[in-house]
């Protein structure tokens, strides 16, 4: 048999290692861009040496070991805590939102239980069932936390009112009445030493998979094959026939400057006066080196037009009944499975993504070994379904 998979991310180039390490198969993988590794493609800059995450940071974090081990056959993880800032008119202060930034903000000396009480005095009562991500925010810490963190941020993220957001983005992120600045609940975090393309080149590295770059999805490549695994924008696979689904996209300017710019590896500007989200300083990434210069990348949100890279799926109302309708288009076609935060549409972090491949793939090779029918769909994304 011969397989193929379209995408050379995380989606893609786990589960085409997988099939090549567990079936005696042939696997082509194919990628629209120049290089591999999707979104979480690294490269080494030029001029100051830095690694750059070339699309965005990436700090890995998870609590399910089995990820965590798994990864870390193909790289060695540095220990790497995220704690980004905050920039607005009173200051700089931590995220996620925490005592230390209560009690900044309001210039309070609050210990936890009376900090937890005051977020209690100002948080909305009346809101009993957030229906968006704005009523879930003034039901969970107040309108002053919010306008101050949030409101801005949002718009400017993903491009509409919170009040067209639904309430689970706001529920991602944590409140916490402790000093405990992790932005992440993970056990495990880490960036890869090496940077992540080194993980793909090692994953893709086998004498059963081949691969081809520039190269677009086109409907006939799976003529071919025996199965085909899809890991690019749902609505492409279809030709948009639907219509086009909503996702957010992101562009930068870079500046290069000697010696430290930000002093910090990510601040985030949640005023709407200022145009762009956030500013990343790459080399604190990679803080077991030294460089010289510095580069930083200033970070812009905008709708995904018919040319641009997607980012983040909205799933907006009108998103979610589109997707519904894609979803059942996929259920009529023949040879394919669908997987990764593209070709399911659908919000996941790198670990999630690592998961549903690895799950993918089992749940595949055992139905090809059983004669039982090929699953459309990781498991857990079934199960989110029903």
């Amino acid at each position: 048999m011969r397989f193929l998979v379209v995408g050379s991310g995380f989606a893609g180039a786990v589960l085409a290692r997988e099939l090549a390490d567990h079936t005696d198969h042939c696997i082509d993988v194919v990628e629209a861009r120049d290089h591999i590794g999707g979104n979480c493609h690294t490269h080494r800059e030029q001029e100051t040496g830095i690694t750059v995450h070339t699309y965005g940071a990436h700090i890995f974090h998870t609590s399910d070991l089995n990820v965590w081990n798994y990864l870390q056959r193909f790289t060695e993880m540095m220990p790497f805590i995220n704690r980004p800032k905050a920039s607005i008119d009173k200051g700089i202060f931590s995220l996620p939102v925490n005592l230390h930034t209560i009690n900044q903000y309001f210039g309070k000396k609050f210990s936890p239980s009376e900090a937890r009480q005051f977020v209690d005095t100002i948080r909305r009562h009346d809101i009993k069932e957030p229906r968006n991500f704005e009523e879930q925010a003034l039901h969970f810490m107040g309108e002053e936390l919010y306008r101050a963190f949030f409101h801005g941020y949002t718009k400017k993220h993903w491009g509409c009112e919170p009040q067209q957001i639904p309430a689970s983005v706001l529920k991602r992120l944590p409140l916490r009445f402790n000093y405990n600045d992790n932005y992440y609940a993970s056990i495990y975090q880490g960036i890869p030493r090496d940077g992540y393309t080194a993980i793909f080149e090692r994953l893709l590295d086998h004498p059963r998979i081949s691969l081809s770059l520039n190269h677009r999805w086109q409907p006939s490549d799976g003529q071919a094959y025996d199965h085909v695994f899809y890991s690019g924008p749902l609505d492409g696979f279809f030709g948009h026939r639907r219509g086009r689904l909503g996702y957010r996209t992101v562009f930068w300017e870079r500046q290069i400057e000697t010696g430290d710019a930000l002093g910090h590896p990510g601040i985030n500007y949640p005023s709407l006066d200022v145009g762009f989200t956030r500013r990343r300083e790459h080399k604190h990434y990679e803080y077991w080196k030294q460089h010289e210069k510095t580069i930083v990348f200033t970070e812009y949100s905008k709708e995904t037009g018919s040319k641009d890279e997607p980012y983040y799926p909205k799933r907006l109302a009108a998103d979610k009944a589109l997707m519904h309708g894609y979803l059942g288009d996929c259920l009529q076609t023949d040879r394919t499975s669908f997987l990764g935060r593209l070709g399911l549409y659908k919000y996941m972090d790198m670990h999630q993504v690592i998961a549903e491949s690895l799950s993918l793939a089992r749940e595949f090779i055992a139905a090809l070994a059983s004669g039982q029918p090929r699953p459309i769909f990781p498991e857990a994304f079934r199960r989110s379904l029903s």
